[in-house]
């Protein structure tokens, strides 16, 4: 029997980052780590798998576009910004059933790149900052929208990876 290779701790274990503040070292472990589940159980799916609604859950596809056109939104905000209409649109179009396994991690590892060192600019900030979310203006401050693009990011990995594991296991698809 193969034995595999230990796997490393998560990033948030790895003495990584010890530069950057905690709450922005946080989210950049949690996008780290979105980026390696994402490779790790969705680079191995077909187009139609990605692609795939088990039981009517929104896609593979659909998830990781989100996360990365959510992290972009998220970003603006804590930057102070209101969302341009290009960022609307891609709001609009995240659901739609094209694209390649490649070109949908593609544009996640881009999203995670520019977000990543979008974040890093936001570290020296101060994070009781008010900032205001969507149309509606809801407040919350720029820590608080760092806390929440972590868990955003963990939250729709994980549902991807268990999408990703049911299509993988059914013999529909």
């Amino acid at each position: 029997m193969r034995q595999s290779k230990p796997s490393l701790p998560e990033p948030w274990l790895r003495g990584t980052l010890a530069e950057v503040p905690p709450l922005a070292r946080g989210v950049l472990h949690a996008l780290e780590l979105t980026w390696e589940d994402a490779q790790k159980w969705c680079g191995g799916l077909s187009d139609a798998q990605l692609h795939a609604r088990p039981a009517g859950l929104p896609s593979v596809a659909f998830q990781l576009r989100h996360i990365s056109g959510t992290l972009d939104r998220l970003l603006t905000y804590a930057e102070g910004r209101v969302l341009s209409e290009e960022q609307l649109q891609t709001l609009q179009v995240e659901a739609r059933p094209d694209g390649s396994t490649n070109a949908v991690l593609a544009e996640l590892e881009a999203a995670i790149s520019s977000g990543s060192l979008r974040v890093q600019a936001l570290a020296s900030k101060d994070y009781a900052l008010s900032r205001a979310v969507g149309t509606k203006r809801l407040p919350t401050t720029v820590g608080g929208l760092l806390v929440h693009i972590a868990d955003h990011t963990q939250r729709h990995v994980g549902q991807a990876i268990t999408t990703a594991k049911l299509v993988s296991a059914s013999k529909v698809f």
